[in-house]
């Protein structure tokens, strides 16, 4: 159990208070105190206003979110993006209660102050941008502050990572990355090949992040990401989000979250603790694979559905506590306090604090 406290975080930008936690509806839950930012996770609409509060209640103060499905190109993509940021502003709005709209880390602290969750966005392909990088200040200027470079594959910038020929950062995406590092936008290589991710990783100017994979050295995965990959993010400064889809790490479905928790101290033995962090890609309800369910994630997939993978989620994390659990499971697994600060929201503070400010 951690102790309560206040935290001040140094940073690029300066010193970032974020200031001690109210009392919120329960106690004494091992991560209410401290500073927890979700790298890449999901916010739905269908969140009941009980779910949103034991959100909060369980000390979950950041995400950064995916604005809109990332399998679409050209015209249909640009408006899919547009889409995207209209109906997560609706959803802040119509529910400011819970969520705060955040394009700096300083959104942050206002948003922990007011007991809401600060929600970052993000894009999970640079379809959206087409070949005009015009487009990059166009949606920055509409709030959005991370893209990836690819989704699963080919696009104008590089490779993602089904393809089966990965011929690395095209020379537009070359030209994306310099874009994307003048403009204050985090370049995100999730879903990348390994060739693409390793030329993103050397071109670009600014620390970049990988906000859900695993470790491919323990699990052969087309998601996974080499220990070769994650070394040189890590030696220029970014991060290595660790994600929570059962299906990247074993195809265990019971008794399985030891899995994950090995894929984190995997990381952190090969990039350091300073450079890896959470992003469970994961929604918060309490699942159960009904056959209504099911048809759900047929819709939103597509082809991308396989019926024999899921459940995609450990058991153990299912549901909106899930960070308290994985406190908990790293604790007893030997990992220190201050660590767990750093993995749980620290590092993600400082990155966002030096590239998007």
């Amino acid at each position: 159990m951690i102790n309560r406290r206040q935290f001040n975080f140094a940073t690029a930008a300066g010193a970032i208070t974020l200031g001690s936690v109210p009392v919120r509806t329960l106690a004494n839950t091992p991560t209410h105190d401290v500073f927890v930012f979700d790298a890449m996770g999901e916010i739905r609409a269908v969140y009941t206003d009980a779910l949103c509060r034991e959100m909060i209640d369980s000390g979950l103060n950041a995400v950064t979110v995916t604005l809109c499905d990332p399998k679409s190109y050209e015209t249909e993509a640009y408006e899919r993006a547009m889409a995207g940021i209209l109906e997560y502003n609706q959803l802040i709005d119509d529910e400011s209660e819970f969520w705060f709209k955040a394009t700096s880390v300083e959104d942050i602290a206002k948003a922990r102050k007011e007991k809401r969750i600060a929600l970052f966005y993000l894009f999970q392909n640079s379809t959206q941008f087409g070949r005009d990088l015009n487009n990059v200040d166009i949606f920055y200027q509409l709030g959005v502050r991370s893209s990836q470079i690819t989704y699963n594959f080919q696009n104008w910038a590089g490779a993602g990572c089904n393809e089966i020929n990965d011929s690395g950062l095209t020379t537009f995406g070359h030209q994306l990355v310099d874009k994307m590092n003048e403009t204050g936008m985090l370049i995100d290589l999730s879903h990348a090949g390994m060739k693409t991710m390793a030329d993103a990783v050397a071109a670009s100017r600014a620390p970049v992040i990988v906000s859900h994979s695993c470790c491919k050295a323990l699990w052969d995965h087309n998601r996974n990401t080499t220990d070769e990959n994650i070394r040189a993010i890590a030696e220029r400064g970014g991060l290595f989000g660790v994600t929570q889809m059962r299906p990247f790490m074993t195809h265990q479905i019971d008794n399985a979250v030891h899995f994950y928790y090995q894929h984190i101290e995997h990381a952190i033995n090969v990039a350091g603790i300073e450079h890896v962090c959470i992003g469970s890609d994961r929604d918060h309800r309490r699942l159960t694979l009904t056959e209504e369910y099911l048809a759900e994630l047929q819709a939103e997939e597509g082809p991308n559905f396989k019926r024999e993978e899921w459940p995609l989620y450990f058991e153990e994390l299912n549901g909106p506590r899930r960070m308290e659990t994985i406190w908990d499971g790293l604790s007893k697994r030997g990992m220190r306090e201050d660590n767990l600060e750093k993995l749980f929201g620290r590092n993600l503070l400082r990155l966002y604090s030096e590239v998007i400010g």
